[in-house]
């Protein structure tokens, strides 16, 4: 389990400093977002997202990353993930796609390499 704690901005406030939430695990920041109307799980294909079984296929231009947590596993630094939590305008969708870093990463097109970027 990934348990290393994640601080994250929540809001930007009227004298433009974030307000920080602190997350413990990857669970708690997952149920959230899930609050928060991110409700699919994203699978990353090479060159776009999908959900809902592969009923919707969403490219790099038409989603936008909205925030994204890192979690690193304190007991083995490979074991670690990335939480993106994703919005797209054309197709109404929010939703989640944790993907791991390092080594175990998947091979993507360069266009979902740079959206993806952080």
């Amino acid at each position: 389990m990934l348990n290393k704690q994640c601080l994250i901005p929540i809001f930007f406030n009227q004298l433009n400093s974030y307000i920080m939430k602190s997350y413990v695990t990857l669970s708690e920041t997952l149920n959230d977002l899930r609050k928060e109307g991110y409700t699919e799980d994203f699978n990353l294909l090479q060159d776009c997202l999908e959900c809902r079984n592969g009923q919707y296929k969403v490219f790099s231009n038409e989603f936008k990353v909205d925030k994204y947590y890192r979690f690193e596993g304190e007991s083995n630094p490979s074991d670690a993930a990335i939480l993106y939590a994703i919005s797209s305008n054309q197709d109404g969708l929010k939703g989640v796609l944790v993907n791991a870093y390092g080594i175990y990463s998947e091979p993507l097109t360069d266009e979902m390499m740079e959206k993806l970027k952080i």
